[in-house]
């Protein structure tokens, strides 16, 4: 795609959404897009090339000017009122709209919107991301992707511009549900993690070369290699990715624990710590101040 196609519509310019769709434009697509903050409007138009950003008042308009619509919001709360409430998506669906689903949405309601906008002839794919604020700018997200084929070939330049790894995870919903088994595996790792460094500086061990041995053997895992020594040990605690996101990540995974029946022990452990976590720092603070509470005992 390039400035000769027509807009991609982006709703929401948050701290990922405001970078993503920054490298729409950087790879010569054409963005129209909708976001209530004055601040983040101005910071995707600045130094932006002339025709190549333009601002619609409303979901609905983002529909009406545009054949594929990205999504990138907090939750599925505000998917659907973007969707459903007044001026939404919904009201101007047509034959041929593709909306695409970039953020940590609950697997369930992302197939039941998906099955309103079919209804209109219309499209729904879940492609939440893996990465922080960082790969957000260089566009080197991973991407998960669920939807057919017809909405993935149509869907996949857009997903190229913004990340690397794009991973096909099979029908609508898939991909919110994986995004969410993913990151409760990476919150219990960061919490064993935090609980080791806890106990080996309590025992006045040489916490560096505790993370070079994990490192080094069995107890590898991403937050020993890119959170231990970078976040942790440092005090700096700045991941780039906030306590509260990975708290709601983590209530999807229960929600998906519920409908399967299945009695995840360990993640209503995480859902316990991360829930005390953040009603102790508040839900803007980095994730990796989990350590935070784990010192605190």
């Amino acid at each position: 795609m390039s400035t000769r196609a027509g807009p991609v519509g982006f709703i929401g310019l948050g701290m990922m959404g405001l970078p993503m769709s920054r490298c729409l434009v950087a790879r010569g697509l054409r963005v129209l897009a909708c976001d209530t903050s004055d601040a983040a409007r101005a910071a995707l138009a600045d130094g932006a090339p002339e025709g190549s950003v333009a601002f619609a008042p409303d979901p609905a308009a983002v529909a009406a000017g545009a054949e594929v619509v990205v999504l990138m919001l907090p939750n599925s709360r505000i998917v659907a009122q973007v969707m459903e409430g007044p001026r939404g998506l919904l009201a101007a669906a047509r034959p041929g709209l593709l909306v695409i689903d970039m953020g940590s949405s609950e697997p369930g309601e992302t197939r039941r919107l998906a099955g309103l906008l079919a209804e209109r002839g219309a499209a729904l794919m879940d492609a939440p991301v893996s990465g922080s604020v960082a790969k957000a700018k260089t566009g080197t997200l991973a991407i998960m992707v669920g939807g057919d084929d017809a909405a993935f070939a149509r869907a996949e330049a857009v997903l190229r511009a913004m990340g690397e790894a794009i991973i096909r995870t099979g029908e609508v919903g898939s991909a919110h549900a994986m995004k969410a088994l993913n990151n409760f595996v990476y919150a219990a790792g960061l919490l064993a993690t935090a609980e080791a460094l806890r106990m080996g500086e309590a025992l006045g061990l040489d916490l560096g070369i505790l993370t070079d041995v994990m490192n080094a053997s069995s107890g590898r895992n991403i937050a020993t290699e890119t959170k231990a020594r970078q976040e942790i040990i440092s005090g700096r605690y700045a991941g780039g990715f906030q306590l509260g996101l990975m708290r709601k990540d983590l209530d999807t995974a229960g929600s998906i624990a519920a409908e399967t029946g299945v009695a995840a022990s360990l993640l209503a452990l995480c859902r316990e710590r991360w829930a005390e976590a953040v009603a102790a720092l508040g839900p803007s603070v980095d994730n990796t101040a989990i350590h935070k509470m784990v010192r605190k005992g």
